[in-house]
């Protein structure tokens, strides 16, 4: 017992290492884990296939013997470890059972006196079923040949009663990523009347600085982030949210308990997790090197894919001969849908170098 106790001292994951913010030392990852459920390829959801990182995973395991306890220390610990790595204080934070609520938050925020949002098509907007448009008026605006937002159409559709728009960068699905120059200047001009909300739920799979710090100045900006992708912890359900607190204290206002409604084990996960940047660069170059595999390998299938700074592929079945979707049935692989008929436009997310295997092999 004695030495158990001085190996969870020693390497920091312990449950009030954890709460102190201790510094983990980074492990290499040793063994791809494959995200195979009864034996299906599952290729359609954006999930990282390596799973949590292994020290995530040890965290996680250790602070179950704690769950009879509520997790004021870690979820502190938690908020103060994201405000130090997005640059803001605490209370430029607030924490949910990932990003979808947040952006779920923030729809509610805006639409309480109706009116109009902006919003990209093709993009994650899911969570926009809440309003039909009598209560909030969608606005769609058609990305650009690139599959790309239009920001200078955005812009120019904005009306008296536009209370939102929306922006997901890279853009789910077509993995696309807006040009930070052209990007800062239209949040510049546009959040000085209306509530711009970024989605950088993929910004992590790029070498692009996090917008996250114009909440502390911009009262009508807000940025979510979540660890379900590049963590691997989409299971966990973990995400943030950073705004001016203003805002931030507006979109808690909604909730009955806020940063009070996630697990002990998520954030024990999600807490190592970002400390473990060995872990998340390996993720990044496996996901790179697997991606660079299957674009090459479409190339000779005449299937047309598009630059991608996400974990997931964009691309065209224009010019493919086969039934995609059959190939895929057979084949026992979970992919996604037909999102544009013109060009027959469909997504396909990034496995570890096997699955993608498996998914080429399925498709010639």
């Amino acid at each position: 017992m004695n030495n158990r106790r001085n190996w969870i001292k020693e390497t920091g994951l312990g449950i009030l290492g954890m709460s102190l913010g201790i510094n983990i030392n980074a492990q290499t990852i040793t063994k791809e884990q494959p995200s195979n459920s009864d034996s299906m390829t599952l290729l359609g959801l954006n999930e990282n296939p390596y799973g949590p990182s292994p020290k995530a995973l040890i965290a996680m395991q250790e602070s179950i013997s704690n769950a009879n306890r509520y997790a004021f220390k870690t979820t502190t610990a938690l908020i103060n470890a994201i405000a130090k790595k997005n640059e803001v204080t605490p209370e430029n934070v607030l924490l949910a059972p990932g990003s979808t609520e947040l952006l779920d938050l923030t729809f509610q925020l805006t639409s309480q006196n109706k009116g109009s949002y902006i919003i990209a098509n093709n993009t994650f907007d899911y969570w926009t079923s809440t309003k039909t448009d009598s209560e909030f008026k969608r606005i769609p605006i058609p990305l650009t040949k690139d599959k790309k937002h239009d920001l200078k159409a955005m812009f120019n559709a904005i009306q008296t009663d536009t209370k939102l728009i929306y922006i997901c960068n890279p853009n789910n699905p077509t993995g696309t990523i807006c040009n930070r120059k052209e990007l800062l200047s239209f949040i510049e001009k546009v959040s000085e009347k209306v509530m711009i909300l970024i989605d950088e739920a993929y910004i992590d799979y790029t070498e692009e600085e996090s917008l996250g710090n114009l909440g502390i100045t911009n009262k009508n900006v807000i940025i979510t982030k979540t660890f379900s992708k590049l963590h691997g912890l989409a299971g966990a359900r973990i995400g943030y949210a950073i705004g001016h607190t203003s805002t931030i204290k507006k979109l808690k206002e909604l909730k009955s308990w806020p940063n009070g409604n996630l697990s002990l084990i998520s954030m024990a996960g999600a807490l190592v997790s970002l400390q473990d940047h060995a872990f998340t660069e390996k993720v990044k170059k496996l996901n790179i090197e697997a991606k660079e595999y299957t674009i090459k390998e479409f190339q000779k299938l005449k299937i047309t894919t598009i630059p991608s700074y996400t974990n997931f592929l964009y691309f065209s079945l224009e010019n493919y001969p086969k039934d995609y979707l059959q190939q895929l049935a057979l084949n026992r692989i979970k992919g996604s849908r037909i999102y544009e008929e013109n060009g027959k436009w469909s997504r396909i997310t990034i496995g570890n170098i096997e699955e993608m295997k498996i998914l080429i092999s399925a498709l010639q």
